[in-house]
């Protein structure tokens, strides 16, 4: 069967089960960034939305980034609101450095240690990368700078990493979502509501507030620029644990996402 001819056959079987479940499905192009997997689904659970559906698998060529929804950028707003980068949504965040002064230049990570009263640290950016996390994303996703964009989708490559996109994807800020970003952000609180490092840490209700709101807003917005993608459900965790948050860490990723 070709390539075209198989795309039509899922076409016509999305479109017949959305049909049956009452959900219209808006034309689509193929996710320039969505998860590769045969497990892809609709979100069915009840009070969850889920604007953002794509059917189409990646076509061979498609660009190897993260698409960008409503959905990722609120959480990637509150990524930078917990780690004190937001600066009320200005790109100025993506030149902080640790402790709060700024690089002047967003040609490669700055890779330079500045100390605090009790801490010393290279991380730098909107989003705090270490230079060696930093490295890892980068050669991941081959990003050539440390500009805003290149910082959003190494952001992106991390939540990934964690296991934690399928349920950043779902539009919902819950404590097993921050939770399995925690070892990856230390200002995201574990289940418990403490550090994963036991460095200072935000309080998840904050979290979920501007979370909350920042989404509103971003859904809000009539710019045409959002992109798709599919939306799958996720198996809760034990919330006894933390093992289970760390189950997707896998830094071998597919090729579209």
């Amino acid at each position: 069967m070709s390539y075209a001819r198989l795309v039509l056959t899922i076409l016509q079987r999305f479109h017949l089960a959305l049909a049956v479940t009452g959900l219209g499905l808006a034309a689509a192009a193929p996710s320039l960034a969505s998860d590769r997997s045969s497990t892809w689904t609709l979100n069915m659970d009840p009070g969850v939305s889920a604007p953002q559906v794509a059917v189409l698998p990646a076509l061979p060529g498609s660009p190897s980034t993260y698409a960008i929804t409503p959905e990722r950028r609120a959480l990637l707003n509150t990524i930078r609101y917990s780690e004190g980068t937001w600066i009320n949504g200005d790109p100025t965040g993506y030149r902080v450095l640790f402790g709060g002064s700024l690089t002047s230049s967003l040609d490669r990570h700055p890779d330079r240690v500045m100390y605090s009263s009790r801490y010393a640290s290279a991380a730098a950016g909107a989003y705090q990368f270490m230079p060696f996390t930093w490295s890892m994303a980068s050669k991941a996703l081959g990003l050539a700078d440390f500009q805003p964009e290149a910082q959003d989708q190494a952001a992106l490559f991390l939540v990934h990493r964690r296991g934690a996109l399928a349920l950043a994807d779902r539009g919902v800020l819950t404590p097993e979502l921050t939770a399995r970003l925690s070892p990856e952000w230390a200002s995201f609180p574990t289940l418990a509501g403490s550090s994963y490092y036991g460095q200072p840490v935000q309080r998840y209700a904050d979290l979920k507030r501007f979370y909350d709101e920042n989404l509103a807003q971003l859904r809000g917005d009539d710019r045409s620029g959002w992109q798709n993608v599919a939306i799958r459900q996720v198996a809760p965790c034990d919330e006894r644990t933390l093992s289970c948050q760390l189950d997707g860490v896998n830094p071998s990723l597919p090729a579209k996402r």
